[in-house]
């Protein structure tokens, strides 16, 4: 069974009111236009002109560029002033969307026509366009309405230059951390008169810490019949506005005797609006007592991170 593929084309077809924005070049006799550019390798080039910051030439060949399969179209071109690109050291690279146009009377708009993937101008590369606008046939009827009054016409092209990427963020995650684990130990916990008790803060990389928040009757949103367990990002490490910080980690409370620890995951994103994540009903606390407490009367909690990540920005905003 043989295979096939179809080829998507990436040029697009248009019409506007609207006259070109780069550059216009009016015409008030196109046979003497043809005769012209006999003696200029059958094209023509005209003034330098500004887009983005660069300058540029519009080409075109009124008969079709036959080195580039445009014998019988109007083909037309920009090239790239090759001063512009030594504004750099090394010669800079400029990427364009290049549209071409040519007036209409008779619609009285601009047939427009694009290849809508940009174009990348560099030294080995100059020169970008269409080698069929539009059959030579077609252009020379005056009926159509691209030639009027007596020979006059206009081409024209828009380019428009790609700034330099100036927004971007590098979303990265660690999996291994320098010291992935905190414990700690709640000493007397039956007899606590806290109402919330915060770990000292830890850190897990050089750059990141957190703190343990717990509520040894509940948190107020409960009815005082369970362990409350929250973690927060230290002051430091928290996410300012508009910024995120993804955390998966295990928050276990640890059973004296053996590995039957209590473990609830944390699998979440850190924001400026929600800066903690945790169980306001991480344990019974009748549970609790009966199995969690070791003979000292000591409540052992650990969290254990797996993946943090962290985002590289620009600009900062």
């Amino acid at each position: 069974m043989g295979s096939s593929s179809t080829e998507v084309s990436t040029i697009v077809k248009n019409w506007r009111e609207h006259p070109p924005a780069s550059y216009s070049l009016k015409i008030h006799s196109f046979s003497q236009f043809e005769n012209s550019i006999a003696s200029s390798d059958d094209k023509y080039q005209s003034r330098l002109f500004s887009s983005g910051g660069y300058k540029w030439r519009l080409i075109v060949y009124p008969n079709g560029n036959e080195e580039d399969n445009g014998s019988g179209f109007i083909s037309m071109y920009v090239e790239i002033d090759s001063e512009s690109l030594m504004v750099f050291t090394p010669p800079t690279e400029i990427f364009a969307e290049l549209r071409f146009f040519v007036y209409n009377k008779k619609e009285n708009k601009y047939f427009t026509i694009q290849d809508v993937e940009v174009k990348r101008f560099n030294a080995l590369k100059t020169v970008w366009g269409l080698q069929q606008i539009i059959e030579c046939v077609t252009f020379n009827n005056p009926d159509n309405g691209y030639i009027f009054e007596g020979g006059q016409c206009e081409f024209g092209v828009d380019v428009i230059v790609a700034p330099p990427l100036t927004n971007w963020e590098i979303l990265s995650f660690t999996e291994k951390h320098s010291d992935p684990k905190f414990s700690w130990a709640i000493k007397n916990f039956s007899t606590l008169k806290e109402n919330v008790m915060t770990s000292d803060i830890f850190q897990w990389e050089e750059r990141n810490g957190g703190v343990l928040k717990l509520y040894p009757k509940g948190d107020s949103r409960v009815d005082g019949k369970w362990l409350s367990i929250f973690l927060y990002l230290a002051d430091c490490d928290k996410p300012k506005a508009d910024e995120k910080i993804f955390v998966q980690a295990n928050i276990r409370v640890l059973y004296p005797l053996e590995s039957n620890h209590k473990k609830v995951p944390i699998d979440d994103w850190y924001t400026e609006q929600t800066p903690a994540w945790g169980w306001a009903r991480f344990l019974s606390l009748d549970e609790l007592r009966k199995v969690y407490l070791d003979k000292q009367d000591e409540l052992k909690v650990e969290v254990e991170f797996k993946v943090v990540s962290a985002t590289k920005y620009s600009p900062i905003i």
